[in-house]
């Protein structure tokens, strides 16, 4: 963006950014800090996805990839790890596909990160109305079979 835009400028593509990504969830976002702090939101809107997000250099798949790797290594982010996932299959990832982004993560950050992550991508997929699918495989024995 250039110096000359101006701060409703920047808020306008960002909302329009918001809206493509993270739907009704990311507006929720906004609006909930409403009442305590709007400039808060402001920002996230402006500067987040007006400015970081609308960046043509990653695809909005990639950049849910690495939002997704953040939060979970971070922990603690459950609430925005939730609208996460939702934007993660509004821009084109499966299920499946954040499952095993999650799992990958488990090797950096821990199992109890992973854990928590992979338990709010179930919440979201059930509230959208699928799952990730596939089932574990079965345990094998000593001898690999």
């Amino acid at each position: 963006m250039s110096d000359s835009t101006t701060r409703e400028d920047r808020f306008a593509r960002g909302l329009e950014v918001l809206r493509k990504v993270d739907g009704e969830a990311g507006q929720r976002v906004i609006d909930s800090l409403a009442d305590i702090s709007p400039e808060l939101g402001h920002q996230i809107v402006s500067w987040g996805f007006g400015e970081i997000y609308a960046r043509p250099e990653l695809a909005p798949r990639d950049r849910q990839l690495v939002t997704l790797g953040m939060l979970t290594a971070l922990g603690g982010c459950e609430p925005q790890l939730e609208v996460h996932v939702n934007a993660a299959l509004n821009v084109g990832l499966t299920p499946e596909q954040i499952v095993e982004a999650l799992l990958h993560a488990a090797g950096y950050c821990g199992f109890p990160k992973a854990l928590n992550a992979t338990f709010v991508a179930k919440k979201v997929f059930a509230e959208r109305g699928g799952g990730a699918g596939g089932a574990a495989p079965p345990p094998r024995g000593p001898r690999g079979g």
